[in-house]
């Protein structure tokens, strides 16, 4: 008897390798259209490096024992957006980060239309949407070349607004709307300095093409990191799949669908962590692991879960090199060429829902462009400990001296 795999952790593997990875292998699942998803090999292969350089760098700013889970992808796109606004030092440390190095402009949008056009149809049993919106103030003077490079390359939408209340609904609408409303909320407020978002969505939905059956789901204990245990509802099911035996890890492939999109799940060796396995993960070895297609019959436990992440990669985008565009050397000067403007924040929202049926998966990744020389803000707030001094002016005399480190306000 095929013993149940115990799986430790799920990591988002599967958006790396929706990341441009789509399998061109006939698998026969029944009736449904295939489309094949084709780009440059040297751009398929760098946005793989860039994922995993990506999970790894984030997972270093990430306690060891919480949940992570984003889209390289998505991150992906948006710097891309971002790229066609940047020059000299700026695009380049944009273009170094996202593995890009030796490729146009010209073939990297290229390949972004195409991923934009065709991954949503490359599955008629799995629902993927791909989608890009520019939000600009409307006293903010874009170059048209930019708004128009980014409508045609990147199929975005590109709106001026008033930058107030109801645009940050409508922004946060927008998001809601392209995720099926598993992300509601992408922006907390607009502030003044605010000159400009960069949003892409990220939509999954699939059927596994092996179904799990619900009958079959019991409590099982899942064991932490820590060393204690809980219970969880743990799928099951049975089929021929890929397997493959790694030194550290189990890697086993459950396909959705026709079979264009799958997950692959890493289970990690008896002691030994799924965070070494992923610091010692390279792409060299998924592309062993996708070359591979040895199946086997096998019995797969898998929990039901959902989870929600929200991370801003600020920290984690410097650490992998992108440096100046967060600093007043910022040079984006295609986006605006008045005003002195650098990225505020990049921040990524996900949602991720595994049940019996299949996955349900969802990112939107934000860029905020706003002012970077505006010079001292005329608004002062005291919300924070304060001091204060009485005096009268004409004697230079001091009355009171005071500070205010718990203000009681009736």
């Amino acid at each position: 008897m095929n013993k149940i795999l115990q799986i430790k952790i799920l990591i988002p593997v599967f958006l790396a390798g929706i990341l441009l990875g789509c399998s061109n292998d006939e698998i026969d699942t029944g009736p449904g259209e295939v489309h094949s998803v084709q780009i440059p090999a040297q751009i398929s292969a760098g946005t793989n490096d860039f994922a995993f350089d990506f999970f790894k760098s984030l997972q270093a700013f990430e306690q060891p024992d919480e949940n992570l889970f984003v889209s390289p992808l998505s991150l992906h796109i948006a710097l891309g957006m971002l790229l066609n606004g940047a020059e000299n030092e700026t695009a380049t440390e944009i273009l170094k980060t996202l593995k890009m190095e030796g490729v146009s402009q010209t073939d990297l949008n290229e390949a972004y239309k195409t991923l934009l056009d065709d991954m949503p149809v490359a599955d008629s049993k799995v629902t993927l949407g791909l989608a890009n919106s520019v939000w600009y103030k409307n006293t903010f003077q874009v170059e048209t070349d930019f708004k128009n490079v980014l409508n045609q390359s990147f199929n975005a939408e590109v709106t001026g607004l008033e930058f107030n209340y109801a645009a940050k609904d409508k922004i946060n609408q927008w998001a809601s709307d392209k995720t099926n409303g598993k992300i509601k909320k992408v922006l907390d407020k607009i502030s003044p300095d605010d000159r400009m978002f960069l949003l892409n969505a990220l939509y999954f939905k699939g059927n596994w093409a092996k179904q799990f059956d619900a009958n079959s789901t019991s409590d099982k204990l899942f064991y932490l990191s820590n060393g204690l245990a809980k219970h969880v509802k743990m799928m099951s099911v049975q089929a021929e799949l890929v397997v493959n035996y790694a030194e550290k890890y189990t890697a086993v492939k459950l396909p959705y669908g026709n079979g264009q999109y799958e997950m692959t799940i890493l289970v990690p060796k008896e002691n030994i962590a799924i965070n070494d396995v992923i610091d010692s993960f390279t792409s060299e070895e998924w592309a062993g692991l996708r070359a591979n297609e040895s199946k086997a019959q096998v019995a797969v436990g898998l929990p039901r879960l959902t989870l929600s992440y929200g991370k801003r990669l600020d920290s984690t985008l410097r650490d992998m090199g992108i440096k100046k565009v967060f600093t007043k050397e910022a040079d984006l000067k295609k986006i605006n060429k008045t005003e002195e403007i650098g990225v505020a924040f990049v921040r990524q929202n996900t949602y991720l829902g595994i049940d019996e049926k299949g996955t349900e998966a969802a990112a939107v990744t934000t860029i905020g462009i706003g002012l970077t020389s505006a010079g001292p803000s005329k608004q002062i707030i005291c919300d924070h400990p304060f001091g204060i001094i009485i005096n009268e002016k004409t004697s230079n005399t001091i009355l009171f001296m005071g500070r205010i480190m718990n203000p009681d306000s009736k």
